[in-house]
């Protein structure tokens, strides 16, 4: 109730109770009271009347109010989970709970958007989900089917239909077991196990096993650093794993027949910068915010044209930072993209910097 009206109410009352009071003494004064003059005590009596009964009356108001905006507050401080739950004294209580109800409406405005987003986010995921896993299982059918009505027994297909359908359940498979593993990452399950390694010696490492993809595509594979071997600390089978997805994402999407993919070294005190820089076709700005999502495709049509889960970048993400670091993209269209990710620096002698 506003602070006017509380008054008015309370002024109310008290005329009201200040003309009861007039009628009753009036009869009184005049039987009892010997004087002609009875209308003086009561215009002396009646406005004490008055004011004496309005204070108790907004009193009585202002106690029935707070009793009331207590039980709201008490509810309110309840569902946000605070152990106060009463007004602290001297403090203003309609304001107080003002000030608590907006915030607290601010907060749920917040959490509603943010489940909207993930609502959208989950029946997007589970479209491409289904989508990206009907693809194989739909062309297992087809060529199974064709074997059971009669291709069997024909030796020109048999055979090739057999190799196609086990290199479309082998695709099931790895995109199951990527999904499985991006699941695992995000629940914690897989425990990183930290230790100092060669990064240089991995970056080669790599290099040697999707050298036959580059050669394939035309693309150039270089690392840049120079001098002694870089030494990073962190679980070595895993950082391969990112290196490997983030090389063989620049292979797929670099340029083709002539194009670089450059690893790049950066010492930052105790930390070491990795780049995989490609001179491909690049990523429009719009897609770089949701690049690391699982499934999420920048060209979909070209990306299932040339294979992959979806799920790489996803997993890079995962991996770092389950190692409390980041990884990061900048790329501009026509100029190729970026992606780098920090690791803490280590050293030969088995200790991290």
């Amino acid at each position: 109730m506003k602070e006017g009206t509380q008054e008015q109410t309370a002024h109310y009352f008290a005329l009201y109770f200040t003309v009861l009071t007039a009628f009753a003494l009036l009869p009184l004064m005049l039987i009892y009271i010997n004087s002609a003059w009875p209308w003086v005590y009561l215009i002396v009596l009646l406005p004490g009347v008055y004011f004496i009964s309005k204070y108790i009356s907004q009193k009585l108001i202002e106690n029935f109010i707070e009793s009331r905006i207590n039980v709201i507050y008490k509810t309110i401080h309840k569902l946000k989970s605070k152990e106060n739950d009463t007004i602290s004294p001297g403090k203003d209580m309609i304001s107080e709970m003002n000030r608590e109800v907006e915030e607290w409406a601010q907060t749920n405005k917040a959490e509603l958007r943010q489940l909207r987003k993930e609502a959208d986010f989950r029946k997007e995921f589970i479209g491409n989900l289904s989508h990206e896993l009907k693809t194989p299982i739909f062309s297992i059918q087809g060529y199974l089917l064709t074997l059971l009505e009669g291709g069997l027994e024909d030796k020109q297909i048999n055979r090739k239909y057999l190799e196609r359908a086990d290199k479309n359940l082998d695709r099931l498979i790895h995109l199951i077991d990527e999904l499985e593993e991006v699941t695992e990452l995000e629940s914690g399950i897989q425990q990183i196990h930290k230790d100092n390694f060669n990064l240089s010696q991995l970056v080669n490492d790599v290099f040697a096993e999707v050298s036959y993809k580059a050669e394939k595509s035309g693309i150039k594979l270089k690392l840049t650093a120079q001098g002694p071997p870089v030494f990073a600390y962190g679980d070595e089978p895993k950082i391969a794993r990112v290196l490997t997805n983030l090389i063989m994402n620049s292979i797929k999407y670099g340029k083709e027949n002539g194009g670089t993919t450059t690893v790049n070294f950066f010492d930052l005190d105790y930390k070491v910068l990795i780049e995989i820089e490609d001179d491909g076709l690049g990523i429009a700005p719009e897609h770089l915010p949701r690049l690391f999502e699982r499934f999420y495709r920048v060209d979909k049509s070209r990306a299932r044209h040339i294979g992959g889960s979806g799920l790489g970048l996803a997993i890079v993400k995962h991996i770092i930072e389950s190692h409390g670091q980041t990884v990061n993209v900048r790329s501009s269209e026509g100029q190729g993209s970026t992606f780098s990710f920090t690791l803490e620096k280590g050293n030969k002698n088995g200790n991290k910097t």
